[in-house]
Formats: structure tokens, sequence, C-alpha cells
């Protein structure tokens, strides 16, 4: 289908755009970019009016400039549909076109122990330092 807002991805790491860009082809639907880079000052705000739980989010860009995370979500009509089974049909098709191409990748809303994330997807710390 279409990805919306493309420029949201702008530097991400190019590994996780390939995953993302690969599953939107895939999609039944439009998907929309939420967000991708964070600066630290963002992070903080989403900090403190909980809608984050780290400042060690894969959002703010690592040494090498680039972002390990994007929060991408359902658009159809062009629209973010915001609905917890929406994103476990987009989960499947993200995770295919991540083994396709042998790109590691997390999802939030598989996260244990932490509130749970549909939107949210990153490369793991372990082989993305």
């Amino acid at each position: 289908m279409i990805l919306l807002r493309t420029e949201r991805l702008t530097g991400v790491h190019p590994d996780l755009k390939k995953v993302i860009e690969l599953a939107t082809e895939r999609a039944p639907w439009p998907v929309a970019v939420i967000e991708g880079v964070r600066s630290v000052e963002r992070q903080k705000i989403l900090l403190a009016r909980g809608s984050s739980w780290t400042m060690n989010s894969r959002h703010i860009p690592g040494a090498d400039n680039l972002a390990k995370a994007a929060d991408i979500a359902p658009a159809p009509d062009r629209v973010v549909d915001w609905a917890w089974p929406m994103f476990h049909i987009l989960a499947p098709i993200v995770k295919q076109a991540a083994a396709e191409l042998n790109i590691p990748i997390e999802w939030g809303g598989d996260w244990k122990g932490k509130q749970a994330d549909g939107p949210h997807w990153q490369l793991p710390w372990k082989q993305y330092p």
C-alpha cells in the first residue's frame, strides 16, 4: 500500500527503513509513520507526560547519528487507527518482512513487564548498539 509521512523516517537506520518499506507494500491499507528520530528534549517531554518510560530510547540517534526505532500505525482511509486489533494485523506483516530481509526487529506490542506499545518497532540493542 502507501507509506504516509515518509519524511519522518529521515535519520532512521536504513535496515529499519527497509523493513518498514517492505511491510508497507504488503499491508492491506496505508501505513503512517508517526515518529522516527526524537531529540533528547522531546524524549524528556514524553517521559514527563507518561507517553514513554525511558530516556534510553532507540528513537534518540546513537553515535552513528541514526535512530534505531520508529513508530508506525495503520491508516485506513489515510486516518490513523489506534485500535489494537489493527496493530495485531500489522505486526505479523512487519515481522515477516524483517525475517525475509534477515533483519532482527523488536515490536513494542510484544514487551513483557512493560506497557505494550503497538506502534513501536526497533532494532535490537545486541545487534545494533
